[in-house]
């Protein structure tokens, strides 16, 4: 029987859609004008999203160990793992000297925004109300 998400571990996995996408449209905006600023905002949009990820992530593994790993829930386990592994691995580079980091890291932002995209759906709608019987 698969339990709704809490009101609270919902918030934190829908705030990582705009953290990513902002981090995917920053990247964007630095391949076209090649303004380094972009690049910073990229830099810290990703450590917020890492961060609400991170926190989505234990709560994920704790709901996990308490209902059991069956399949709903173990795949967005291992979604919300893939988002935060390949955006750790997005911010070290992003931490490369400006223009190194392109086009890695525009790259790693698409792929990241399509797993967040991919672990919100499976989270939001995958999740179903447990019922009174």
């Amino acid at each position: 029987m698969q339990r709704p998400l809490h009101p609270l571990h919902a918030v934190l996995l829908a705030g990582t859609i705009p953290l990513f996408v902002g981090v995917l449209l920053a990247d964007i905006a630095y391949f076209q004008t090649g303004e380094v600023q972009w690049k910073n905002f990229a830099s810290w949009l990703l450590v917020g999203g890492l961060l609400l990820c991170g926190v989505a992530l234990v709560w994920a593994l704790v709901g996990l160990f308490r209902v059991g790993w069956r399949m709903p829930g173990a795949i967005y386990f291992f979604l919300l793992l893939a988002i935060w592994i390949l955006g750790f691995v997005n911010a070290l580079v992003h931490a490369a000297d400006a223009w190194a980091s392109m086009p890695r890291g525009l790259i790693l932002s698409a792929i990241v925004v399509l797993l967040v995209l991919a672990a919100t759906w499976s989270g939001l709608f995958n999740s179903r109300p447990v019922s009174a019987e």
